[in-house]
């Protein structure tokens, strides 16, 4: 008797299409059922989580560069005016100290959810830039120790100035707004979960 080619063949072929049939559910199943069968890829450990966020120490979220004109002045009734007048360049950073940060601030919401309370933002520094800051004009003084203490003095004076400009340009809100378009990605990915930020 003998056994047709076509036939023989047709049987290994609907085989072979079973087998690759069944290997692709398999495939699927473990892809979908991963997490049950081996577990996450990410544990949350709020101790682990802890030392990565301190371990940032300051982080800068904000940074405005600025330039103003400071006009300093002292009148006197017989001697004419001291006057001096600075061009003042330099930038103001507002950031936030995860330093502060504690396991007590990081409070798992849920199984994908975890809430982290952040330390208030803050002013890291105001710095002057002294290449670009210049002193234009200085009048009503003739001793070089009085024209330094005058250059000493707008010094401070724009360091002061630089500051109130950021507060009134809003530094430390932008640094708020910025922690969440920042910094909560950054958690989100280092906790595997979704991260809520509140402020002390």
């Amino acid at each position: 008797m003998m056994t047709n080619p076509n036939f023989a063949g047709n049987g290994i072929f609907k085989y072979l299409f079973l087998l690759i049939i069944a290997a692709g559910i398999i495939a699927a199943g473990i892809f979908f059922l991963k997490d049950k069968l081996f577990g996450s890829k990410k544990e949350f450990h709020e101790d682990v989580m802890v030392q990565k966020i301190t371990a940032m120490g300051k982080l800068e979220l904000v940074k405005y560069s600025m330039k103003d004109v400071i006009e300093q002045k002292e009148i006197r009734s017989i001697l004419p005016d001291k006057r001096i007048l600075f061009v003042a360049v330099g930038e103001v950073t507002g950031c936030i100290d995860l330093m502060k940060v504690q396991k007590r601030d990081i409070v798992k919401v849920g199984e994908d959810s975890v809430t982290v309370t952040l330390p208030q933002p803050e002013i890291c520094y105001v710095k002057l830039d002294h290449q670009k800051s210049k002193v234009y004009d200085v009048s009503g003084t003739w001793f070089n120790a009085d024209v330094q203490d005058m250059v000493e003095g707008i010094y401070k004076i724009a360091e002061q100035r630089l500051l109130k400009n950021a507060a009134d340009m809003q530094l430390l809100q932008k640094t708020r707004q910025n922690a969440a378009l920042i910094f909560k990605p950054m958690l989100e990915n280092l906790s595997g979960k979704k991260v809520g930020l509140i402020f002390k």
